[in-house]
């Protein structure tokens, strides 16, 4: 039986990481701390052993939530990456940072006494595609000009532009 390889990362690519097997418990965080940590209404997380997890590039910066909650960070771009609890056996990945986070449907929703009251709501909401038209080139021209690091694992990064 093969395990899984998860990969992910930082918007910057300046931080990759790997993980050997599953990804457990999936779920979406609405408690106050998760909701700052991520600057949104919830804070999307999937754990892993630490011995499945490996840093293939750089190292986060850390910063200490509570006494025993721990929230990694990329300090180049700021991307929220991760979060442990000192003496568990486990470290969780945002599920945003994965390069396939399709692959870490949540199961639960927790924290839920902080969720936002109009939560619910908001997939009524209208939908519409990407719209940069306020730009000379629209999407095209943030897309030209991306800094962000692909969904997969690279050699070095950034390119070297010619």
């Amino acid at each position: 039986m093969t395990r899984q390889v998860h990969s992910g990362g930082c918007q910057c690519g300046a931080i990759r990481y790997k993980i050997s097997g599953e990804l457990g418990y999936p779920h979406l965080c609405h408690c106050r701390m998760c909701q700052k940590a991520s600057g949104n209404f919830f804070m999307a997380l999937a754990g892993s052993r630490q011995e499945d997890f490996l840093l293939m590039r750089g190292e986060p910066s850390w910063f200490q939530s509570s006494d025993p909650c721990g929230r990694g960070f990329c300090r180049d771009c700021g991307t929220p990456l991760f979060f442990r609890t000192k003496g568990s056996p486990y470290i969780s990945v945002t599920i945003g940072s994965l390069d396939k986070p399709e692959l870490a449907e949540p199961v639960s929703q927790d924290g839920v006494e902080s969720r936002v009251s109009y939560f619910d709501k908001l997939f009524s909401l209208p939908e519409n595609p990407t719209d940069r038209s306020d730009l000379p080139e629209g999407t095209a021209g943030i897309a030209s000009t991306s800094r962000q690091h692909p969904d997969h694992d690279t050699v070095a990064w950034p390119p070297k532009r010619t």
